[in-house]
């Protein structure tokens, strides 16, 4: 198949900025894809790399389109070096777009309905809402839990850890006791730290609180220290879902090979190949949250089919960040106009 092909770049700014281990994240900037396949039938992609997380650059997936010519191939599409994750997922999902699907253009109402998008989630999936690092969390909470959220992600490893436990206290005495909490330290904790994390998360079972289940603890430490974490899964009863240790899809299947069991972050806008995900995914059967990188509607809805595909424990998907930007219909609807 052949597709006629155009891009543009994209920038919108945060509300506020996101703070996380990694530093404060002001911009997101990305790629939109237009493919027009030779029967006149339209597809749309989105690149929308994190570097710091494990993606290209911006300035990699630019340079790549670029290079491209306005004509492009399967071929093209498929060969796309996993150098280039990010660049994978947005022109593998464009063209599965153009194939699979009869809708006439991304701009619809059914991008911009949340948390009922028009991806039916198994077993009536929720969403997870990410709440801002620090003692914002507490004043935050309570608006999105009106707005329908359930699940909530917390980042850890921003501040002292004798403040962020202070807060904790704070935060599970507050949340009604159905809520599930995610703590994300995004790498940023020490061995030590970890520790004490997870002991006090156990403690809250152990003590039989009415409190809010910690269905657990997100990427305690840095990538590099996969084996501390594979012990630190075995020792508590806390869970631990790696994040950044299996951002790509080769981190991904490496982790599994070395044992990992437990709980694997997808952030489909970063991982990789869609078809080489499903193929993982269901040959290994894996325990899979699905994760926003803030990306638009566009990759938003494409990460979701994956999501709907793939999920397997009824576990909330990471989607419930639209809080942290303006309303993007009518901004994406002039940035598809302009293709």
């Amino acid at each position: 198949m052949r597709y006629q092909f155009k891009f543009r770049p994209y920038q919108r700014r945060f509300l506020r900025s996101l703070t996380t281990n990694h530093g404060n994240w002001d911009i997101r900037e990305g790629i939109i894809l237009r493919l027009t396949d030779e029967s006149g039938k339209v597809g749309w992609g989105e690149i929308a790399p994190i570097s710091w997380f494990g993606s290209e650059t911006l300035e990699q997936a630019l340079d790549f389109c670029r290079q491209l010519p306005a004509e492009i191939t399967d071929e093209i599409i498929f060969s796309i070096p996993d150098e280039l994750p990010a660049c994978q997922f947005g022109f593998e999902s464009a063209r599965e777009w153009g194939e699979t699907r009869l809708i006439a253009s991304v701009l619809g109402s059914e991008f911009f309905s949340m948390p009922n998008a028009q991806c039916p989630m198994p077993h009536a999936q929720f969403y997870s809402a990410l709440l801002p690092a620090g003692k914002e969390a507490l004043n935050q909470w309570e608006t999105l839990w009106q707005q329908g959220y359930r699940t909530f992600k917390w980042k850890i490893g921003v501040y002292a850890i004798a403040h962020e436990l202070e807060i904790f206290e704070s935060l599970i005495h507050t949340l009604p006791a159905s809520t599930k909490l995610r703590l994300d330290a995004n790498g940023g904790l020490s061995y030590e730290e970890a520790n004490l994390w997870l002991w006090t998360c156990d403690n809250l079972k152990a003590n039989g609180e009415l409190a809010p289940e910690i269905e657990f603890i997100e990427q305690p430490l840095p990538v590099e220290q996969f084996q501390q974490m594979l012990e630190l899964s075995m020792s508590y009863e806390t869970a631990i879902a790696l994040d950044e240790s299996v951002a790509t899809l080769g981190q991904l299947a490496a982790c599994h090979q070395q044992g990992w069991r437990g709980v694997f972050v997808i952030k489909p806008g970063i991982v990789g190949s869609p078809s080489r995900l499903r193929k993982f995914c269901q040959q290994h059967k894996i325990d899979t949250v699905f994760s926003s990188v803030f990306e638009t509607a566009i990759a938003r809805f494409a990460a979701l089919q994956l999501a709907a595909e793939l999920s397997r424990n009824n576990r909330a998907v990471g989607f419930g960040i639209d809080h942290f930007f303006e309303q993007e219909e009518t901004w994406l609807q002039s940035l598809c106009n302009s293709l």
